[in-house]
């Protein structure tokens, strides 16, 4: 089970911190990932971070968006900063064993102009 929180409304510019805690051992999962699905738009990769710790990001949000995790508290983040109204969306965070994934239920970020 996943369990995301920190989304909210925010002005352009701003920040805010994703949060997806899982109720296992974070490391158990292969990859852990951020997805974004604005309105009537499919759902797409954001970031993401392996077992061993590599991140990577999607251009759009390479340089404003930071991906990291915390083994203690088995949670994942998604810092975000210099927000865009682009980046309006529901966020999602995966986590990935070799042959299943789980999803968490979205948090919605808003970004006013």
């Amino acid at each position: 089970q996943l369990v995301e929180s920190g989304g909210g409304l925010v002005q352009a510019g701003g920040s805010l911190r994703l949060s997806c805690t899982t109720s296992e051992n974070i490391f158990n999962f292969n990859v852990m990932s951020w997805y974004r699905q604005a309105p009537g738009r499919q759902r797409d990769l954001v970031a993401f971070i392996t077992r061993s710790g590599t991140t990577t990001y999607v251009d759009s949000v390479r340089g404003r968006f930071t991906i990291f995790r915390d083994g203690a508290k088995n949670t994942m983040y998604l810092s975000m900063n210099g927000l865009k109204p682009d980046d309006t969306a529901v966020y999602f965070c995966k986590a990935q064993r070799l042959a299943s994934s789980i999803w968490g239920q979205g948090t919605l970020v808003t970004v006013s102009s």
